[in-house]
């Protein structure tokens, strides 16, 4: 957790419970922690609908989880360059944040697919149930590395919305 407990200047707290969203378009991954920042656990996948119940969804679980603001995966490339679903990525971001009103921060979401399914065959589950939880998984891994960034630089680590472009590299993300 950083070391100030004051809100960074794009609104995102330095407490207060997180939801990280591994965004695809067919389902979305999403994991919470808890409000010191210690835990993230896996919550579940949403299988991606209409706008208007996507957004219903989210705001929902904004509300009955007490997010305080949300850290969005964003999938760039080894070199710290950036792809067409980055570009997706970012859209989701800012449409997370319209739609809820909770500050959103970009984190690099590089290998935690691969860290994810490591997680579940340590489980010794199922093919079947591991395609269903890998999304959610996925997320949890990227919460856990946001968290493990933010103790590590006493700073919240990603990228806000306003600040990050697609032209520069995320490698000191």
């Amino acid at each position: 957790m950083p070391t100030t407990t004051t809100t960074a200047e794009d609104g995102f707290p330095a407490t207060g419970r997180l939801a990280s969203v591994d965004y695809g378009t067919v389902r979305i991954g999403v994991a919470i922690c808890d409000p010191d920042w210690i835990l993230a656990s896996p919550l579940e996948v949403h299988p991606v609908s209409t706008p208007e119940k996507d957004a219903q969804y989210f705001i929902d679980l904004a509300k009955s989880e007490r997010i305080a603001a949300w850290v969005v995966g964003l999938p760039i490339h080894c070199d710290g360059g950036e792809s067409d679903k980055s570009k997706e990525s970012r859209k989701f971001a800012a449409w997370l944040k319209e739609t809820t009103g909770l500050p959103t921060r970009l984190f690099d979401e590089r290998f935690t697919t691969v860290a994810a399914n490591a997680k579940i065959r340590q489980g010794k589950t199922t093919r079947k149930k591991t395609k269903q939880r890998v999304d959610a998984v996925a997320a949890q891994v990227l919460l856990e590395s946001f968290l493990e960034a933010c103790r590590y630089r006493g700073e919240l680590a990603g990228h806000c919305l306003e600040d990050s472009t697609s032209d520069e590299s995320l490698d000191d993300a």
